[in-house]
């Protein structure tokens, strides 16, 4: 079975930490998705933290 691994995706704008994935390891770019900042009050990009 093909390993899983847990990241983060953290606001590109106030850079809080807002939400946790699991992955797959053999993925090459960082993940980046436009998710609801409950900080900034409205959907950024969010950008994969380790």
């Amino acid at each position: 079975m093909g390993e899983r691994v847990i990241i983060t995706l953290a606001c590109s704008v106030c850079k809080e930490r807002n939400y946790h994935l699991a992955v797959g390891r053999k993925k090459e770019k960082k993940l980046e998705l436009k998710k609801y900042c409950p900080r900034c009050n409205k959907h950024t990009l969010h950008k994969e933290v380790k």
